[in-house]
């Protein structure tokens, strides 16, 4: 589409030329001057990012990413050597500025040190694609800069900015091209992982299109905020299966603290980030967001195919628990994530009191470690207490295909 629209412009211009007498020593100039400024635009817009840095950077970690300029087979041609282009750290208010100038400015400075920053802008023979590649780029350090209020390192955007210098043929018109990452947070250490992941899902769902960089709402509608978490639990476990009206009737409850609304009195409602990931949940030593990510990290590692096969009620509350199997015969069970505890599963069974009372079990949660050394499946098999899978399908049916035959030694 660029490459169609820049041979219209060189048919009109070719045209204009042709008829530079008729058009006289007023109009003309101002023809031409109106075809740098739509000329410069389409080349400058043509200059994009192919391949994003990774959102979540750790300093001392190298990274790659790669720049494509669609213009450049076609405008490019002639060129003596290989224009270079250059990656350069820059933070939120100096990606604002750079947006308001239409990208006209240039920076002043970068707010982070970046090794093996530049590369060649090359045209590639067999695809016909302009590209610069970054391949082992390394972010060295970062100046952090101002943070407003009570914001943490991991809420403080930044981006890359690409940028090189062409001259195009045939016009000889020299251009600066640059063009801006999606925002990245920087985190100097692992336990700052989970926090920055915060930063970028946010930003990925809530954004607005066309924005003032990085500008995201405070607040979001709780059914928007569903569809993200729902989103992003199918990608990273990697599953067809996902979140149902009853999860997000216990996340809600959770995220806002409210254990005595109706499932439709939560669909008008607006989460806060700072409910999402600044307060503490009650009772808890953990975010919401701290506590989800733990629940996908154990499901993506551990659970895969038992949530695929719908096994694990997973998202329910310990009370509701208790109202569905209170009723239910001795040894059934069901499977819930922990409450208490960063990415634990826990099983919930019945069992009956010599006076025939039933009481409802909690088994103490199993962590991503405990499932590495012994699987669910397994587990669930050696617990002879449990018989059904709520609400009343045999263990051995439910589980079977999931038992690992074990070997056995001679006697």
């Amino acid at each position: 589409r660029c490459e169609n629209l820049v041979e219209v412009y060189f048919q009109l211009e070719q045209q204009v030329m042709a008829a530079s007498t008729e058009l006289g020593p007023e109009l003309l100039p101002r023809l031409l001057e109106r075809f740098n400024e739509v000329l410069s635009s389409l080349v400058k817009s043509s200059f994009l990012v192919e391949k994003q840095p990774p959102q979540v950077l750790k300093t001392q970690t190298k990274f790659q990413a790669s720049v494509r300029f669609l213009l450049g087979p076609r405008l490019l041609k002639a060129a003596p050597k290989p224009y270079v282009v250059r990656a350069d750290m820059v933070t939120e208010k100096q990606a604002r500025e750079l947006e308001l100038s239409n990208y006209s400015n240039t920076l002043s400075e970068s707010t982070g040190e970046i090794m093996h920053n530049t590369v060649a802008l090359e045209t590639n023979p067999t695809s016909g694609t302009c590209c610069a590649n970054f391949k082992n780029v390394l972010l060295k350090k970062i100046k952090r800069c101002e943070r407003k209020g009570s914001e943490s390192v991991t809420e403080e955007k930044c981006a890359v900015l690409f940028s090189t210098n062409v001259a195009l043929t045939p016009s000889n018109v020299s251009v600066h091209l640059q063009v801006l990452s999606l925002p990245i947070v920087v985190i100097v250490h692992g336990n700052q992982d989970n926090n920055a992941k915060a930063t970028v899902l946010w930003d990925n769902a809530f954004s607005e299109i066309d924005r003032v960089p990085f500008v995201v709402a405070e607040r979001v509608p709780w059914e928007k905020m569903c569809d993200t978490l729902n989103l992003k639990f199918m990608a990273e476990v990697q599953t067809t299966k996902g979140l149902l009206k009853e999860h997000y009737f216990f996340l809600a409850q959770k995220i806002f603290n409210d254990h005595s609304a109706r499932l439709e009195d939560f669909q008008n409602r607006h989460v806060s980030w700072a409910q999402f990931n600044k307060e503490i949940l009650p009772g808890r030593g953990f975010t919401f967001w701290q506590w989800f990510d733990g629940v996908l990290d154990l499901t993506k590692r551990c659970l895969k195919s038992y949530w695929s096969d719908r096994l694990i009620m997973g998202f329910i509350s310990k009370q509701y628990v208790c109202k569905l199997l209170s009723a239910e015969a001795d040894g059934t069970f069901l499977l819930r994530f922990s409450d208490s505890e960063i990415g634990g599963v826990t099983i919930a069974y019945v069992i009956r009191g010599k006076d025939g009372s039933s009481q409802v079990e909690n088994i103490q949660p199993f962590s991503a470690k405990d499932l590495s050394i012994r699987s669910l499946g397994d587990r669930i098999r050696d617990l002879g207490q449990l018989r059904n899978l709520y609400p009343n399908i045999p263990k051995d049916q439910a589980f079977g295909s999931h038992y690992n035959s074990e070997w056995r030694a001679p006697g």
